[in-house]
């Protein structure tokens, strides 16, 4: 039978179950990824396994995060990973080298292999023909131990791209064009393979931009082939020797085909406050902007910052709007201080800043009240930049500059009519720069059992869960609507530092939900803890969207929230919920959403029968007197881990036979 690149890969890579759309499977993961605002605690995790050095084809521990450093807290973080990283057998890239999924795809990603990484964003990958896969620390401190990923068997959509994309039209306008049309919800348990003759003419970058961005539709992945394109790229690097052609087979056959015509594509923005709010700029045209902001792993390339410097050159930012660059990695960086682009940056009024994820999740440059803030990062969820109540525009890089240089939103195509600017031809070199210096590898077995871990004070081990009671009592202490994202759940921003710290991140819970001169959500939570009762969240469509941080399931679960009531919930979310024995319960009827209030008291009787081989769990409400039923959507595996305790403990049990 004909087979997409999906399943070729998944076949490799099968150690449990069958490949039958919706059944649980469990994959071979050949790499590992962190990063230090999810890593401390996947290292932690990894350390409380006791395995010792890890059993991957290869792992990194990356710093990109958490770089602003006011205090110990960031510091001694990264001191923890580069120790723990030499010791346990990964390779570490150190503060200032990059952002995890650019450096990984220009020095370690590899055609036809599995990825798995603590963010949401390791799909990047997929743009050179990984299965890259997004998921909490504790699944990848499993992965680091040899053990498989388990998710369900995907559907696979099918893209048809054709055409080739005009000047001015970029490969972010291909997936903003997919969310006008997938939208960020609905999409679980499902992957877009990319195919079609529209394909050859994308870069590698280009393709990166598309699966990078394709975390926002909900989907488990996305993926491009691996062809003469990839071949050159790697090239480029250095590592054509990984380079293997991979490509679905001619007639394979998708659960769905959606065709993209390129050549028709035309600049399209995703409007405050969801990535899928998409309009096309023409129609923004003139709204006054008052910052712009061109990087994150979505748009920070060599080539999208020789466009910008292009388009710049000879020209300045407009006065009132303040202008940043971020490179994505110290190589694109330093290749642009050595080719005079990032001079023709400086001279038109750029800001550079670090290569790192900086002001994409509200580590800086966060917008002024009420002005317009357009970026071509991946999310523009309420407050992501730091600043409540935000205006933020997600857009191409050439989007971007165009209305940097004119202080407006800009369609890029008038320019050349307006002033004069054509589009810039980008000639990149065959072979890039290379320079691995700042990426520590492993220390030797024989030298790796003597090394000392450099704990900081700030860096405390997290607790393992409880084991869930027989019948849960519980208050609703939240009632939320759809798209609560982890940013609502966990505040990244100011709070980001207390990462390797629970008991004091906890604090931060549902952040933006307390009130001045009330209760916060977590002191109301502890209270409820103190007397033996569960807070309870009740919550709409699509719950957990965005970011894979676990802390949004890690520090709900030491507040003692041990279940979640949604219509809906995001695919890595509800993993972490069940990775730390938090039962996620969807509405039976959604109707019944409306009946529950905030406060009320509710019972779930009979829990620990139900998780273990029911498919629905009747709900009492005690405030309100009636019941209401919920599913137990759950996989074996997944009832076994929430009757353990957690993942910690079920993996535990495992390894002890």
């Amino acid at each position: 039978m004909a087979k997409t690149l999906t399943n070729k890969i998944l076949e490799k890579h099968l150690v449990d179950g069958e490949l039958i759309p919706g059944k649980p499977i469990g994959i071979r993961m050949d790499q590992t990824l962190t990063q230090d605002a999810t890593g401390t605690t996947a290292f932690l995790l990894f350390e409380s396994m006791e395995v010792g050095r890890i059993k991957t084809e290869l792992s990194v521990s990356y710093v990109d995060h958490n770089m602003s450093q006011f205090g110990p807290e960031n510091h001694n973080d990264h001191l923890y990973l580069q120790s723990i990283a030499r010791k346990a057998g990964v390779y570490h890239s150190r503060p200032g080298n990059g952002i995890c999924h650019q450096v990984h795809l220009e020095r370690f990603s590899r055609p036809g292999a599995t990825l798995l990484g603590s963010d949401s964003h390791t799909p990047t990958c997929g743009g050179i023909g990984m299965l890259a896969i997004g998921a909490g620390g504790l699944d990848v401190a499993v992965a680091m131990g040899g053990g498989a990923f388990y998710l369900a068997c995907p559907k696979v959509i099918g893209v048809r791209l054709t055409g080739k994309l005009r000047e001015w039209v970029a490969a972010k306008d291909i997936i903003l064009k997919l969310l006008s049309i997938l939208t960020t919800k609905g999409n679980v348990g499902c992957i877009v393979e990319y195919f079609g003759s529209g394909v050859r003419d994308l870069t590698v970058p280009q393709r990166a931009t598309v699966t990078n961005m394709g975390a926002e539709l909900g989907v488990t992945t996305s993926i491009f082939p691996s062809d003469k394109t990839t071949q050159k790229f790697l090239q480029a690097q250095g590592r054509e020797k990984v380079f293997v052609p991979f490509e679905p087979d001619p007639d394979a056959q998708y659960d769905r085909v959606i065709e993209i015509d390129l050549s028709r594509l035309e600049p399209l923005a995703a409007c405050p406050s969801s990535p899928d709010s998409i309009r096309p700029v023409e129609e923004l045209q003139g709204l006054q902007v008052h910052q712009v902001i061109v990087g994150s792993c979505t748009n920070s390339s060599l080539h999208d910052m020789m466009m910008v410097a292009g388009v710049l050159k000879g020209s300045k930012i407009h006065p009132r709007v303040e202008f940043a660059i971020a490179p994505g990695s110290r190589q694109v960086l330093e290749m642009l201080a050595r080719n005079g682009a990032l001079a023709d940056l400086i001279a038109a009024g750029a800001r550079i800043l670090e290569s790192s994820c900086g002001p994409c999740i509200g580590q800086g440059c966060s917008p002024a009240d009420g002005v317009v803030s357009l970026r071509t990062f991946n999310r523009n969820f309420p407050g992501r930049t730091g600043t409540k109540h935000d205006r933020c525009y997600l857009v191409s890089p050439e989007t971007a500059v165009a209305s940097a240089i004119m202080g407006e939103f800009t369609d890029p195509r008038i320019l050349k009519d307006v002033v004069g600017i054509r589009y810039p031809s980008i000639k990149l070199p065959a072979r890039l720069d290379i320079d691995d210096s700042m990426i520590d590898p492993p220390l030797p077995l024989e030298e790796a059992i003597e090394a000392q871990v450099h704990r900081g004070p700030t860096i405390v081990v997290p607790e393992s869960p409880t084991v869930l009671p027989d019948t849960l009592q519980g208050k609703v202490l939240l009632k939320c609507g759809d798209k609560i994202t982890t940013d609502h759940i966990m505040p990244a921003g100011v709070f980001l530092k207390y990462r390797s710290n629970v008991p004091e991140y906890s604090k931060a819970v549902f952040h933006c939900f307390n009130e001045e001169n009330r209760p916060t959500f977590a002191e109301r939570a502890m209270e409820l803890k103190q007397q033996g009762i569960s807070a309870v969240v009740v919550a709409g469509q699509s719950y957990g969207q965005g970011s894979s941080r676990e802390h949004a399931a890690l520090c709900p679960v030491y507040l003692g929230m041990r279940a979640l009531i949604a219509k809906s919930i995001e695919r890595i979310h509800k993993a972490n919920l069940i990775n730390f024995a938090i039962v996620p319960l969807e509405f039976a009827h959604e109707a019944d959403y409306n009946k529950v209030n905030p406060e009320d008291d509710l019972a779930i009787p009979n829990l620990l029968k139900a998780i273990e081989n029911a498919e629905e769990v009747v709900v009492t409400d005690k405030t309100a007197g009636f019941t209401f039923s919920c599913r137990l959507t759950l996989s074996p595996r997944d009832r076994r881990i929430l009757l353990s305790g957690g993942l910690l403990k079920y993996t535990r049990k495992q390894a002890r036979g």
